[in-house]
């Protein structure tokens, strides 16, 4: 897919805002959780651990639900996927609020991430008309920018009215927010079809080549292992680190804030050389986490130690993206939504395993067990850095 000709750069800019928008109510809704799952668990009479299955419903419902719609909508107009899975995503989220059972709560969550997933591939697939070639990489960042500003911004403020109002207020307030979204993706984006792009059968031939599916392999490992431990993050800050319950949004806020910035400096970097991106974030990772697990008692370690993690963990994922659409050729349509079903498989994988390990060896072993997976991934990382585009 190709920039519209007709495309000025003003309204080019704009839809590309009305993305980012998109995308940052996207991401509050999947990550704000996290600081306030002890809440959800005390309401709903579970475990902390159970809780951490909303997390997992989530990134699932987006992992598989994501390709499985882009796949039946595969020659639908990608402006009208855009506006209709944003509205059924508020839709999923106002569920949340107003359900009444963890099981309920449990299906809305992976509801949403499907649609979250829909969203996103069609968010890419826009931004192939919208950006040239060679400046693919920080459009891909603008998108993913969203969810990276809504983790430093979302989730520290959406905690705060958790902890304030109640749970249930948090996602009340990103509904509200997604409604005046939602008016402004009708408004901005430009009408986007999938052209001349092949048939669904043609574009997963190419979509599940060998070499696409270790590049996917190693956004399940490298997100897998961050989320055994981002899951579980404000529980080891708790009662670890032993800060303080306000202190705790501090902390959060400096990882989100870091996140932004590895964003959009990723997206950038891919630009210029992805694959070498991708390793040194994965090779700075595996150190950011290692200091965690070493000093995890000493909060000002920590407060290097989380940001650091925060500019590479999600630094990565511009290159990323890059690099399976490359990869991918003529099947990017249908590949722009496999990374975040990587990502979020990885998450779901790594918010379990996080739980098994808490529950069977404490908050310690729960970093230990993803830093395990950032090293794990190490040869993979390498290994895709020596296969040259398509």
């Amino acid at each position: 897919m190709h920039p519209s000709p007709t495309l000025s750069r003003t309204r080019g800019n704009l839809a590309l805002v009305s993305l980012f928008l998109a995308t940052f109510v996207l991401g509050s809704t999947e990550l704000v959780i996290v600081g306030v799952l002890d809440l959800i668990a005390d309401d709903a009479g579970v475990t902390v651990g159970t809780a951490g299955t909303l997390v997992t419903a989530y990134a699932l419902g987006l992992a598989v639900g994501g390709p499985l719609l882009t796949a039946v909508t595969i020659r639908v107009g990608r402006r009208t996927l855009l506006w209709v899975s944003m509205l059924a995503f508020l839709l999923a989220t106002l569920a949340m609020v107003t359900t009444t059972t963890f099981e309920l709560l449990l299906v809305a969550r992976a509801v949403a991430g499907a649609l979250h997933g829909a969203f996103v591939g069609a968010a890419f697939a826009a931004v192939g008309s919208i950006m040239p070639a060679e400046r693919m990489g920080r459009g891909i960042a603008i998108v993913l920018g969203g969810i990276a500003v809504s983790t430093a911004m979302g989730v520290p403020i959406g905690t705060l009215v958790g902890r304030t109002l109640g749970w249930r207020g948090s996602f009340a307030v990103i509904v509200g927010v997604g409604v005046v979204v939602l008016a402004g993706l009708l408004l901005a984006i430009p009408a986007v079809t999938t052209g001349e792009a092949p048939g669904l059968r043609a574009q997963a031939r190419s979509a599940f080549a060998p070499r696409v599916l270790v590049m996917l392999a190693v956004g399940v490992l490298l997100l897998g292992g961050q989320f055994t431990v981002f899951t579980y993050i404000t529980p080891f800050l708790l009662e670890v680190t032993r800060v303080s319950d306000a202190q705790v949004s501090g902390f959060l806020l400096a990882y989100g804030v870091a996140t932004a910035i590895g964003t959009f400096a990723g997206g950038w970097a891919a630009d210029r050389d992805a694959s070498r991106t991708l390793l040194a974030a994965n090779v700075v990772l595996v150190l950011a986490m290692g200091l965690l697990y070493l000093t995890g008692t000493v909060p000002a370690l920590v407060a290097v130690a989380l940001p650091v993690w925060g500019l590479v963990g999600f630094g990565l994922v511009p290159a990323l993206q890059y690099r399976v659409a490359t990869l991918a050729g003529p099947a990017r349509d249908l590949a722009a939504t496999l990374p975040a079903s990587a990502v979020n498989a990885g998450i779901a994988g790594g918010a379990l395993l996080g739980g098994w390990s808490l529950t069977s060896s404490g908050l310690p072993a729960v970093v230990l067990t993803g830093l395990l997976m950032c090293l794990a991934c190490l040869p993979l990382t390498w290994l895709t850095g020596r296969w040259a585009d398509r």
